[in-house]
This record gives structure tokens, sequence and C-alpha cells, in this order.
């Protein structure tokens, strides 16, 4: 089990998607640049079969900001989009109204 001070050391943050790319090397990756307010990070997310670029383009997101990067496949990956996926598919988690980039999640 998790306690409360696991949980407060991991960095959720809200950011908008500003760029998607469908990944050089793998069908079920896209690469998602993400505005954090004070920077941008590039994120590699197994969400292809769900999403087209059109459709993520703006979208706010949660990201976990303090994740250690992680080459995926060649492709560096900065932190973590929040999804969740079932029988139906994947779903990212995004906030029920836009807040500003770089707000923390609570």
């Amino acid at each position: 089990m998790a306690t409360i001070d696991d949980f407060r050391k991991i960095e959720l943050k809200v950011a908008q998607i500003k760029e998607v790319s469908e990944h050089p090397n793998a069908d079920k990756l896209l690469i998602l640049t993400l505005d954090l307010g004070d920077k941008t990070k590039q994120v590699v997310a197994g969400i292809r079969s769900a999403y087209t670029r059109e459709t993520l383009l703006g979208k706010y997101v949660i990201v976990v900001d303090n994740l250690d990067s992680a080459v995926l496949r060649g492709v560096e990956s900065q932190g973590m989009v929040l999804a969740g996926s079932d029988e139906s598919g994947v779903v990212i988690i995004s906030p029920e109204r836009p807040l500003k980039p770089g707000s923390v999640v609570k």
C-alpha cells in the first residue's frame, strides 16, 4: 500500500497539448508536446488507437511532471499523461474546465 507521503511525492499538473505526431517506430504510440506554463515537455503516450491529432490539439490533460525520463522505442518521454481504459478503449483524464497550464493537481 502507498502512504499519503508516497502520493505527495508525485507532481501532477495541468498541461495543454500543443503538438501531436505519430511515433516513427510504434503503431500504438503518439508523441505529444505539452505546455506546462513555465516549460514544455515531450511525452510519449499509448493512445494512438483512441485519438487523432485533431482531437488532441489544444486539449487539457493531467501529467505526472516529476517522472524520470524514459526512452520509448527510441523517443524520449519526459512524463506521463494520465488515462484510464476498459473494454471500450482508452480515455485521457482531463480537467472539467480549462485550467492554466502548470496548475497543480491535488
